[in-house]
């Protein structure tokens, strides 16, 4: 079966290959601190539904425990080194539920599903990792690649950087972040046009825009309201003028694809 590819926003996917269901970052809520949920339904439990779950990073819209208490007991759960000892919340949820945690920092691998199965790969992320606001700098952040019949990336978030197609190493499908909650990228952040420039080094088959359209700062409805809708449709533009041999995919929320993957 060909790997399929679901986006329910943010940074939240499900990648279905060689029958092993892998969710990454999950978000579940339709309010996070100072940021709502402006497009898109909150994801039903077909979401929560996975054999393995990975966070690329600590921060609050990607490591969050009240989403991860959704997932069933005995999850295989995989997160940046240090994470157990730097998010409390995450040690006892991991507790209370019966999840199984393995911590990874770049270039690890572990196995899922036996010799038939995929194994995830993590790679490195240029982007700040820790738990702020006031988390100190222990815990990497991520990328992943999920190989099994395709090779899957999953960016996480991250910067582009010098070496990023040498760290990524080949693949098939990039999942890629192309925007942001606010209207303001620093440093460490794809825009479309970096995603753009990301995709043309690392020269997969197909890419899917992610990171982007969902979540927007309370309050700021009217303020280059641009920001939060146009990135999607800006990454596939300038990937055409950068990358026309890789197939772009920008999906609606809870809309899944199948890449073109097998070389």
């Amino acid at each position: 079966m060909p790997v399929e590819v679901t986006w329910w926003g943010h940074a939240t996917c499900t990648i279905e290959d060689s029958g092993v269901r892998v969710l990454t970052d999950p978000l579940f809520v339709r309010r996070l601190a100072h940021l709502r949920r402006r497009r898109g339904e909150l994801p039903g439990p077909e979401a929560a539904a996975a054999d393995v779950v990975l966070v690329s990073h600590l921060h609050s819209d990607h490591l969050h425990p009240p989403s991860l208490a959704r997932l069933a007991t005995g999850t295989r759960l995989v997160v940046p080194v240090g994470a157990m000892r730097a998010v409390p919340g995450l040690r006892r949820l991991c507790a209370a539920r019966g999840l199984r945690v393995t911590e990874v920092a770049p270039g690890d691998v572990v196995r899922f599903g036996g010799t038939q199965g995929i194994r995830v790969r993590a790679v490195p992320a240029l982007h700040d990792g820790r738990r702020l606001p006031m988390g100190a700098q222990r815990s990497p952040a991520l990328g992943f690649v999920v190989e099994g019949e395709a090779r899957t990336y999953f960016a996480g978030d991250t910067g582009l950087f010098e070496d990023m197609a040498r760290a990524v190493g080949p693949v098939d499908v990039a999942l890629l972040p192309v925007g942001g909650w606010g209207p303001y990228l620093g440093h460490g952040h794809l825009d479309a046009g970096r995603a753009a420039e990301a995709l043309a080094r690392l020269a997969p088959r197909s890419a899917v825009p992610v990171h982007y359209g969902t979540y927007w700062p309370i309050g700021m409805d009217g303020v280059r309201p641009h920001e939060f809708h146009a990135p999607g449709e800006e990454f596939v533009r300038k990937a055409g003028l950068l990358a026309p041999e890789v197939a772009v995919h920008r999906l609606c929320h809870g809309e899944r694809v199948r890449p073109e993957a097998a070389r």
